[in-house]
């Protein structure tokens, strides 16, 4: 009999091939493999083959992997069919919670600004208490899933006071467009294409409802073995970043070209991001503490999980000895 590791191992590979990729389930010598989504900081990276410049000198070559939103990149990051990779705030917690083998690396505070909760053409809705009752769509595990409880629980609501209807981003456009739900909480791109819809509200957007923060995440073996290759991504994102918070109009224009999605929707978009890469900080974890108690204490994570345990602390630097004379 196959254990749920192996049959995981099988439907992420299966799902992969399918896709043209390959998902091998060790690290490959001499190669990072990154998880990432056509949106923010990796993105643009890919683009201007920031990562791969930075490796060079380590004789390290990198594979992108391309992924719709955060849960499945984070299932093939732990079970080794990617290296690297970065996701909102919800699905580490789950993934946690579900064992995964994997690490915090680093986080974007408040980068997952870009998220709302949205309300169809015809809506009469007007506050988040009168989602009470309704059918609100979210990808499970997601951002969004977060900020949707965040959004009940300020509103004085529990979940069981919504019908939540678990969709992927592409399935929640489709019931959204086509009226089968009241609300829809989604992350950009999705956000900036939705909103500019005939008769599309913005009932409620991250920054009214709860601080939304982005992780860099890593197979927590390939941390482990590969500390050097880590850190030198992380700090060739960090270059990334500060370029894109000083050039918002041209990364607005590289990742309309890359997905896509009309420039006005792109840079709407692009304008909702804060662009930067920092470490662990104690309030950041804790923070995401909060989430994963939050989902534990309304049974939607099956235990309890210190986040604390799984970040990373980079190796120190070597200590260089004092100079003669």
């Amino acid at each position: 009999m196959l254990d749920r590791r192996r049959l995981l191992a099988a439907g992420l590979a299966s799902g992969l091939a399918a896709a043209g990729i390959r998902a091998p389930l060790a690290a490959e010598p001499g190669v990072l493999r990154i998880g990432y989504q056509k949106n923010g900081i990796l993105a643009v990276a890919r683009e201007q083959a920031a990562i791969e410049a930075a490796l060079k000198g380590q004789g390290v070559g990198v594979r992108w992997v391309e992924f719709s939103f955060g849960p499945p990149l984070l299932e093939a990051l732990s079970l080794g069919a990617i290296d690297f990779g970065q996701t909102g705030d919800a699905p580490p917690i789950f993934a946690q919670a579900a064992g995964a083998n994997l690490v915090y690396a680093a986080a974007q505070p408040r980068g997952g600004s870009g998220s709302a909760i949205l309300l169809p053409k015809g809506s009469t809705l007007a506050t988040l208490a009168d989602l009470k009752g309704k059918r609100v769509a979210f990808a499970k595990g997601s951002s969004a899933h977060n900020l949707t409880v965040a959004a009940l629980e300020k509103a004085g609501l529990s979940y069981r006071d919504i019908t939540p209807v678990l969709l992927a981003p592409a399935d929640g456009a489709a019931a959204f467009a086509g009226g089968t739900v009241d609300a829809w909480t989604v992350w950009d791109p999705y956000f900036a294409i939705a909103e500019n819809g005939e008769g599309v509200r913005i009932l409620a957007q991250a920054p009214d409802i709860t601080p939304t923060n982005n992780f860099f995440l890593a197979n927590k073996g390939f941390a482990e073995e590969r500390p050097q290759v880590l850190t030198t991504a992380i700090a060739a994102l960090g270059e990334v970043a500060l370029w894109c918070e000083a050039n918002r109009p041209i990364v607005a224009a590289s990742l309309s070209k890359v997905t896509g999605v009309p420039l006005a929707a792109t840079r709407r978009a692009v304008d909702r991001i804060r662009f930067v890469i920092a470490p662990m900080e104690a309030s950041v974890t804790g923070e995401q503490q909060h989430i994963a108690d939050r989902f534990h204490r309304i049974g939607v994570i099956p235990r309890p999980v210190r986040v604390s345990d799984i970040v990373w602390t980079p190796p120190a630097a070597p200590v260089q000895p004092p100079k003669n004379g």
